[in-house]
């Protein structure tokens, strides 16, 4: 017996007669017996798909240690332990603790947010067995099934249809079309790609209208939508800027602390320093160098982020994804429910001799006005015509849409619905009309006729009104209604029109009525009267231009990737700003046809372009892995089964909230309203986030390097060791980390979305960034020197001495968290109400400084003692040379700037 996938055969069930897939699958057209089913259970599984339970707090909190730079923080504790530095060990473990707790809280809180938001739903499926219709759990449909589907049906499993009757099955989640589409059950060519198998019924699809029977081909894993998971499982994903970037920067600490404290450690030893005492000079460096409190710092600047974003219905599921969005050079979108509302409306009617009405509003809803183009004045003539339009619409229509509880519902074909919300923006109550005309006859849509059509009862006679495509319209009209009533048709005229709309992205449908039955459609023309054509479009969300124009302003090319019509997603991407001409639409046929995604002309081929229409999922993730190889740092975003290999593939994926749960499981965030222009908030939150990472560095890595260089220097002069251990880590934990912590929540910058993207090469620390750290820690490292080599020569006892160095550090750090809170701005530009927070903490970390400086236990722990009012005076006049020096760097960067 042969399945869709046996291990090594993959089988075109498409492409197969329908005898031929019976006697495949070992079934009859009354079904499998209950043995059948019992064995095909035990041999294929559940009809399920592997679900991924969220992480566990364990998990979670263990993800917190896999750190670069927290494995050189356990390095420096346990080296403290072996040196029996019992201080120095508690401070460094307890900061790795804090830092594992603040991340775990907050990872724990995102991944709970996104789980909740997987609406996971049990439905049933109606099969035939020995003959039988039974009511079954979707979960035990097993190959070979004969399932009978049905309009509002969800599709249980793969199907290769066997009868359709008006089928018409919803299957955007996978193939991005935003039409339903109209089924048969003739076999198809075998390289028909998923979105052209019209005699396939795919299982999580949902049927719109009408009634089909399929045999199951696949369930479970094997289904279209098992395939997708299966290359989700295996797909690995790119890793987030923040990692890329502070894993570097991590390797760079390590070797730079290794190699001072190696050849410092090497000069001290050759000077007959006991090696013992070397051990505690190389942990003192070791301390100074490593910036302790920048995990924790980082937390929570990328927490508080986390927290922004969710205020603007972002859920970010990873803290390191919190500035990706920042990062990214480009945001490959889907169109179909993501820049668009997904809910087809009728936006344009074109009366026969070319009259335009537009109308506004999106949606299934009676939102919207209706109004002659160019703001003429809308005549009483016109007006009656586009009621008459909008009554035939109504009473030619299988679907229904009605206002229950405040919000509109709706069932049936989306173009059937779109024109029900028409008869609503004329006045016109579509349900109350029905109630009030006899149906006498009726002929629902099919693929093969392309029209429907029904009889109704008028003023005592039968009146035949068609709507459908417009060339089969056309067929059945002898004459068209215009200002001067009733014309010969003008068929080329009419034909020349509609394809003009075509061309524009419309989806374009003719109506037409007069006396007569079902019967008069058969031999042609009809002697119907064409009242005019209407123009479909899924509208753009309302707020996604400005989004897109935001996006573009910040440097971030914007394109759409859809399994929409070419012309369809150019009309889309042209109101946009994304696209401008043809030229800038690729299909995925014409991707196949340049070859593999692995050769430089498939590179070529998608470099330049904005629009990519009509591809498969697999060709979404080759799309999404090259413009990676081509050095974009890629957002994706999308809603559908078909968008999750890509979300995976990307640097960093964006689900929609309604979306599929295999897409919101595989993002890195989740946009709760599906609204792009969330995204593009997103971004800015993200650059917010990366500049407040950037902040806290300088504070953290600048004050380290003043501390190594003055340990350096000390050492090189043979003059004692300025600080001890504790000190430094008093410094680096305690003073320095409460103020660290509290810039994390520096408000952003004005005019970040009007900067570039970050180089994706470019690592944390930039030339401006480096040429600030310099100055500002060579400037507080000599400061210090002066004032030890000062206090040496006066003769100050060790301590004594350390005591008044210490202090002088406080109070540089003191300032120089003023001189971080902008790399470009003058810090007496910047009012505190920004950050409140950063206020209160410099005030706090002086204050515990001074109690360290009087309270007998920490006098005791830090070898502190007290200090005279004047002498605190002295020091906080010395130590505003930092600020000085900044200050006037800061204003010869602007100057430079300017030039």
């Amino acid at each position: 017996m042969e399945f869709t996938e046996s291990g090594k055969k993959v089988i075109a069930w498409h492409a197969e007669p329908l005898e031929v897939v019976y006697r495949k699958l070992q079934s009859l057209p009354d079904g499998l017996s209950e043995e059948q089913v019992a064995e095909r259970l035990r041999e294929f599984g559940r009809n399920t798909l592997p679900t991924k339970e969220p992480p566990t707090l364990l998990q979670v909190f263990l993800h917190q240690f896999a750190s670069p730079l927290i494995y050189i923080l356990l390095i420096a504790g346990i080296v403290a332990l072996l040196m029996q530095d019992y201080k120095d060990a508690v401070f460094i473990f307890a900061v790795i603790l804090l830092n594992a707790v603040i991340g775990t809280i907050q990872e724990w809180r995102a991944e709970q947010s996104a789980h909740a938001l997987q609406v996971l739903l049990k439905i049933k499926a109606r099969v035939r067995r020995n003959g039988r219709i039974l009511t079954v759990p979707a979960e035990e449909v097993v190959p070979g099934d004969i399932l009978l589907v049905e309009s509002g049906d969800k599709v249980a499993a793969d199907l290769r249809l066997i009868q359709v009757n008006n089928l018409r099955i919803d299957e955007s989640f996978l193939t991005g079309e935003s039409l339903a589409v109209e089924k048969t059950v003739e076999p198809l060519p075998a390289d028909s790609p998923v979105s052209d198998r019209r005699n396939m019924a795919y299982a999580g699809s949902t049927v719109m209208s009408g009634r089909g029977i399929g045999i199951v081909v696949a369930t479970g894993p094997y289904t279209e939508v098992g395939k997708i998971a299966k290359t989700i499982s295996e797909e690995a994903g790119a890793k987030p800027p923040l990692v890329i970037r502070m894993e570097k920067f991590s390797r760079q600490i390590a070797i730079v602390v290794l190699g001072f404290t190696a050849i410092l450690g090497m000069i001290q030893f050759a000077r007959g320093e006991a090696l013992s005492d070397v051990f505690i000079l190389v942990v003192a460096m070791a301390v100074s160098a490593i910036p302790e409190g920048l995990p924790v710092a980082m937390t929570v600047a990328l927490s508080l982020a986390t927290n922004r974003m969710a205020r603007r219905n972002v859920i970010v599921r990873k803290l390191t994804a919190v500035e990706s969005l920042g990062s990214c050079t480009l945001i490959a979108s889907d169109k179909t429910g993501t820049l668009t509302v997904n809910q087809q409306t009728v936006k344009q009617i074109l009366l026969p001799e070319g009259t335009l009405i537009e109308i506004s509003g999106q949606g299934y809803n009676d939102e919207g006005e209706v109004r002659l183009a160019g703001d003429a004045e809308m005549t009483p003539e016109i007006q009656g015509r586009l009621l008459t339009i909008a009554r035939e619409s109504v009473l030619c229509n299988e679907a229904t849409l009605e206002k229950e509880d405040g919000k509109w519902q709706h069932t049936g074909d989306a173009m059937d619905v779109a024109l029900l919300a028409l008869g609503y923006k004329l006045g016109i109550d579509p349900p109350n009309l029905r109630r009030q005309v006899r149906i006498l006859d009726e002929a629902p849509f099919e693929s093969e006729k392309r029209y429907a059509a029904v009889v109704y009862e008028n003023a005592g006679e039968p009146r035949l009104v068609v709507k459908g495509a417009v060339e089969t319209v056309l067929q059945f009209c002898s004459r068209m209604m215009t200002a001067q009533g009733e014309v010969p048709l003008e068929r080329e005229k009419v034909l020349q029109l509609a394809q003009h709309k075509a061309e524009s992205g419309f989806r374009v449908l003719a109506l037409a009525a007069g006396e007569g039955n079902l019967e008069a459609l058969k031999g042609g023309d009809a002697g119907l009267t064409l009242l005019g054509l209407l123009g479909f479009i899924d509208p753009l969300r309302p707020e996604v231009k400005e989004a897109v124009q935001n996006a573009q302003m910040a440097g971030i090319k914007v394109v759409m990737i859809t399994g929409d019509h070419p012309a369809t997603a150019l009309a889309i991407a042209r109101e946009l700003g994304i696209a401008q001409s043809p030229a800038d639409v690729i299909t995925g046929k014409e991707l196949a046809e340049i070859g593999s995604p692995e050769i430089p002309e498939f590179f070529e081929g998608i470099k330049h372009k904005t629009v990519f229409a009509r591809v498969t999922p697999d060709q979404k993730l080759q799309i999404v892995d090259a413009l990676i190889r081509l050095g974009e740092f890629v957002a994706v975003t999308g809603d559908g089964v078909n968008d999750a290999p890509a979300l995976k593939k990307a640097n960093i994926g964006v689900a929609m909230g309604s979306g599929t749960d295999i897409a919101k499981d595989t993002a890195s965030m989740i946009v709760t309203d599906d609204n792009f222009a969330s995204i593009v908030a997103g971004v800015e939150e993200g650059r917010f986030a990366y500049a407040n990472v950037r902040k806290v560095t300088l504070l953290l890595i600048s004050t380290g390097f003043a501390e190594l260089v003055l340990l350096a220097l000390a050492i090189l002069m043979e003059f004692p060791v300025p600080l001890i251990a504790v000190q430094i880590l008093w410094l680096n934990l305690v003073t320095n980390g409460i103020q660290d912590v509290a810039l994390a929540f520096e408000g952003g910058e004005e005019g970040v979305m009007r900067q570039p993207p970050r180089n994706p090469s470019e690592g944390i620390f930039n030339r401006k960034m480096i040429e600030q750290l310099m100055i500002s820690g060579l400037t507080m490292a000599l400061v210090c020197l002066g004032v030890w080599v000062f206090l040496m020569r006066e003769g100050y006892t060790l301590d004594s001495a350390r005591n008044l160095l210490l202090a002088l550090l406080v109070l540089m750090q003191f300032y120089h968290v003023l001189n971080c809170r902008s790399e470009v701005e003058s810090a007496f530009k910047i009012p505190f109400s920004r950050n409140r927070v950063l206020a209160v903490g410099m005030l706090v970390a002086l204050a515990l400084h001074i109690l360290a400086t009087e309270v007998p236990f920490l006098q005791s722990l830090l070898r502190t003692e007290s200090l005279p009012v004047q002498t605190w005076l002295i020091l906080f006049a010395l130590a505003s040379v930092v600020l000085v020096v900044m200050e006037i760097y800061k204003a010869i960067q602007k100057r430079r700037a300017l030039i």
